[in-house]
């Protein structure tokens, strides 16, 4: 394939089929962030949309009172009911994957600035960071689309929002139920964020010129220490 021909969409399929490939386009194409970002959004958006019109909502709103920690259950039951609406929750959870994701592509990209910038001196702007950040997450389309598959092969509409969490590491190996201590922890992390963890570890060693040990502490070290803090506290 010619360098002319070599498309965003080509970049999109490439950088699970071949992730080098499709980060080293991406940094010399950083107007193609937005294809795999609203992607990503859309299809999240969706999945959520989809699930909150086809839940037992009903049945959704006395199972969120159920999870709740004993001793704050009945003086939060009233305001949870009241609170949750099919068309409220649908348009806050949409709010707010619009809003998170910028939220954390930008503090990712500003981390890795300055990572970049303490430890390579790599003539790499802000910008590339931020369209870097949007392609190495864009594999979470992935684990959205087993969310849509888990609602379709689903025996019952009677199905808590974790439940299309299908990747995540509760769902795969700790099988915590709601209120357990690890359950909101194990719920959080997914394969897809080790996905994630490899292709910036790539990502960056081939952008930068760094070591692959290197870009594998500077790629996973603020993720193993969000995630080590919380388990600790636990």
């Amino acid at each position: 394939m010619s360098e002319n021909s070599y498309s965003v969409f080509n970049a999109m399929a490439d950088i699970i089929a071949s992730p080098g490939k499709a980060l080293d386009e991406a940094k010399n194409h950083t107007s193609w962030l937005w294809w795999p970002l609203l992607i990503n959004m859309l299809l999240a958006s969706g999945l959520f949309i989809y699930y909150y019109s086809w839940v037992d909502f009903a049945w959704l709103v006395e199972e969120t009172i159920r999870q709740t920690p004993v001793e704050r259950r009945a003086e939060s039951a009233d305001a949870i009911r009241e609170f949750m609406q099919p068309g409220r929750s649908t348009w806050t959870t949409v709010i707010a994957i619009v809003i998170m994701s910028f939220l954390i592509y930008t503090i990712q990209a500003t981390y890795l600035h300055l990572a970049n910038k303490l430890t390579t001196g790599a003539e790499i702007g802000f910008g590339k960071w931020f369209s870097f950040s949007v392609w190495t997450a864009f594999v979470g389309v992935l684990g959205t689309l087993a969310g849509f598959a888990a609602i379709l092969m689903s025996d019952s509409n009677q199905m808590a929002t974790q439940g299309i969490a299908v990747l995540s590491m509760n769902s795969l190996l700790i099988h915590a139920n709601a209120g357990d201590p690890w359950f909101t922890w194990a719920s959080s992390l997914t394969l897809i964020n080790f996905w994630t963890f490899f292709l910036m570890s790539i990502g960056y060693a081939r952008w930068t010129g760094a070591t692959m040990m290197k870009s594998t502490i500077i790629a996973v070290l603020p993720w193993a220490a969000i995630f080590g803090i919380w388990a600790a506290t636990i």
